[in-house]
Formats: structure tokens, sequence, C-alpha cells
């Protein structure tokens, strides 16, 4: 069956940079104002509240809610590339049978995750060694937080819809709306009615609310194959099978990071409050670059999605070669900024010498090795967007997740100090860097003949 494209973006025609650019830039803004949305909360606290509560909103808490949500959002990929490709085959029938899938999937993992947030919350810190002075504030901040989530899945999903058609402008508006009623009510929480950490919690769920809602009556109202008809929502098995063998290795390997980075946080606990202050406003500061390479990494996967659907495996390769260039020469030019600025940016998060100088190592031991975590995103985006999703998630499970891991229990108890844990980073980074070159190559003689002929799958 054929489908209507206007509206979308044609990325399985005309020039290969100017297409992926076009889709790139709206998805860079969109995670620009992710990111601001997420530092809104760390900023606001972190200046008029104390470094205290600053800790309480990222730190363990942020890892917890990174391992949650971090789980689903990986699963929910599936759908993205689920629809891309039929998308791509012009199948409209499949196309809204995943549309429906997807977001009863969404409100089905919502109410779950709620439940294991809201009641897991106060054990998960203490195992993390999170300091008693911290606990009542991040305990406070996580139950809000997931009260919310079911709003945060359905956003996430449907943004994702919206990407997979080829959408990336309307995810950005609403997720710019999104933001904006968050910083406002932040700073009205915080500063006017002196709410301290419940008050940014209240205002991030508010603003959840909003953008689920808006991207919903996108869904509901458009006429294309991807319209949303709420008495059509419920779970379709075959869809659900596809969406969960390609998300799920994807939603553990979110976890595994997210696992790895838990280990990480409870380390970083041990040298006390400012060394948590300090990698919470780090994790604000290097997002920029993790907003710039996930950005990439959604535009090659939907790239190469719609491009395999539509049996154009030339163009395929060429645009992973001029996705990866764009990435590296971007990687380049933030990682000297991010390096030469460091204490700029993080004054702009506390005023605490203290924290500032512990950042100061974290962003020197780091930011160089930035540049070894390109061919993990972009290579790792472009077998997902071909359907291969497992090995990837063992590859990355193996060089970054265990490895950081086996690097934290073997090497801290020798030399216990904060660069120790910093290390584990790039470490890591590199061995699965090498690990993905190796494997993509192979996957690409392997498949050649299969790719090119992959369309007749999703008519």
């Amino acid at each position: 069956m054929k489908i209507k494209q206007a509206g979308t973006s044609s990325i399985t025609e005309g020039v290969i940079w100017k297409q992926i650019l076009i889709f790139f830039f709206p998805l860079l803004l969109g995670n620009f104002f992710q990111q601001l949305y997420n530092t809104a909360d760390a900023v606001v606290v972190g200046r008029f509240v104390g470094k205290e509560a600053l800790s309480a909103v990222g730190g363990a808490t942020g890892t917890l809610i990174n391992l949650l949500v971090g789980f689903f959002v990986g699963v929910s990929t599936g759908a993205t590339v689920t629809i891309s490709q039929y998308y791509g085959a012009k199948n409209k029938e499949e196309v809204s049978k995943a549309v429906h899938t997807s977001i009863a999937l969404a409100i089905l993992a919502g109410v779950i995750m709620m439940m294991i947030g809201f009641f897991g919350a106060p054990a998960a810190l203490r195992r993390m060694g999170t300091p008693e002075e911290i606990i009542p504030d991040a305990l406070t901040y996580i139950r809000i937080y997931f009260a919310g989530m079911i709003a945060n899945l359905i956003y996430n999903l449907g943004a994702g819809i919206l990407r997979a058609i080829g959408d990336s402008k309307r995810p950005l508006y609403y997720l710019i709306v999104s933001c904006l009623v968050n910083i406002i009510l932040d700073v009205l929480f915080v500063t006017q009615f002196h709410w301290g950490v419940m008050g940014v919690a209240l205002a991030t769920v508010i603003s959840q609310i909003c953008s689920a809602i808006l991207v919903c009556l996108t869904l509901i109202r458009t006429q294309d194959c991807y319209k949303l008809e709420l008495k059509k929502i419920h779970l379709n098995k075959w869809i659900l099978y596809r969406i969960i063998r390609i998300g799920l290795p994807i939603g553990l390997q979110s976890t595994m990071y997210s696992f790895s980075n838990i280990i990480i946080q409870s380390s970083v606990n041990r040298f006390g409050t400012d060394a948590i202050a300090a990698w919470t406003a780090f994790g604000k500061i290097d997002g920029i670059f993790w907003m710039t390479l996930s950005s990439f990494g959604i535009a090659v996967t939907t790239f190469v999605g719609q491009n395999i659907g539509a049996g154009k495996f030339d163009r395929v390769k060429k645009g992973i070669r001029i996705c990866f260039l764009m990435a590296v020469s971007v990687t380049v030019i933030m990682s000297i900024t991010l390096y030469t600025g460091g204490n700029i940016f993080y004054r702009v998060f506390t005023k605490d010498p203290s924290v500032i100088k512990i950042g100061l190592v974290m962003i020197h031991y780091i930011v160089p090795a930035l540049i070894t975590y390109v061919p993990i995103e972009i290579l790792s985006g472009s077998l997902r967007g071909m359907g291969s999703a497992f090995i990837p998630m063992l590859i990355t499970s193996l060089g970054v997740c265990l490895l950081r891991i086996v690097w934290i229990f073997t090497t801290l108890p020798i030399w216990p100090n904060i660069r120790t844990v910093i290390l584990s980073y790039p470490i890591s980074w590199t061995t699965t860097s090498i690990l993905f070159i190796l494997y993509f190559i192979y996957f690409m003689k392997k498949n050649k003949t299969s790719l090119n002929t992959s369309a007749k799958f999703y008519e």
C-alpha cells in the first residue's frame, strides 16, 4: 500500500548530507532543550537552595531515574525502527498497528515503572551509599518524578513515532514548550513558593504532562497512516514481538549502562557531598556532547531504517559514512570548547571552590576521550536501523559496562581516589569502539545481499 508522505522529511531521496542535516538539526535543538529541561532543576536548586539539594536532584537520584527510564526508551527504539521500516516500505496498515501498539506499551510500562520507582527508591538510594543528609530530598524528588512517568513515556514514544516517519520538527516544538514551562515553574516554585526540591520535581511532572498532551493531539489530528485512534490502542502480538526483538537488547544495553553508572555513582559517593555535586554538574555540562551524539545516532537510525525499507543499500552505506564524519568533526570542536571552558561552565551551577576543583579534574580526564565514543553511537545506530540489535547490545554490555565494573572493583581498592573512578570511562569507550568497528565491517560484508533485498519483507 502507498502512503502519503506530506509534511515529512524525504530521507530516502535527495542529497544525503542535506537530508541528514535537515533531520539532524531539529533533533539537536530538541536534545538541547531536553538537556536544558533536565539542567534547569539542577541550576535552580544549586544556586537557590544549596549543594545538598543539587546532589539530591542529580547523583544517585538521576542514576536511578536513568536506569528505569533508559530501559524503556531503549525498548521503544524498537518501535521507532519498526515504524520507520514499514513507512519506508509504504506499508500503511502495519504503520497504524505499530503506532497503537507503541502507545499501549507506553501506558503499561508507565504504570509498572511508577510503582517500582515509588516503592523501590528508599532501599535503592541507601544501597548506593547516598549520604543521609541527601536522602530526604532525593526521596521526595524521585517519588514525585515517577508519579508522572506515564506522561513521560507517552511523550517519548509519541515523539519517536513522529521521528520514525521523518518529522523531527514537531517533537522539537513540543519540547521547547515543555522546557519553558519547566523553567518558569522551577523559578516560581523555588524562589517564590520556597518549595525547594519538591518544587522542581512538581515543575518537571507538569511540564511532562504538557508535552504528552501536545504529541497525542498531533497523532490524533493527523489524517496520515500514523493517526492515533484511542479505541484502537492495544497490543498487537506480531508488532509487539518485532518491537521487543529490536528494542529489548537496546533496553538491556541501557540498563547495563545505568547499572555500571550506579557502580560509578556509588564509588563517587564515597568521596563526599562535594564530589557528588561536582559529578552531578559534570553530568549536565557534558550533556552538551551527549545530546549532539544522540542526535546523530537517532538521525542515522531513522535514515538507515527508511532506506533499508526502500531497498536503497548504496544510499545506506554513503549515509553512514557521511554521518560518521560529521559526528567526528563536531566532537573535536566540542571537546576543545569543554576542555578550555570548564571553569566557566561549572560556575553556572555553583560557586563552591571545592566542587569546582573536583569538577575540573573530571573534565580534564574525560573530555579528551570523547572522540572515542563516536564509533559506538554511529555504528550501533546504523546497525539498529538495519534491524541488528543483539550483537551491538552484547558488545556494549561487555566493552563498556562489564569492563567499567571490573575496573572499579579491581583498581579502586588499590588507588582509592576520584581519578581512578573517572578513568573507567575513556578505557571502556576505547575498547568498545574497536569492537564495534570490527563487528560493523564483518556485518556489512556478511549481509550485503540480504540488505539489498530487505524491502520485500516490509511491503
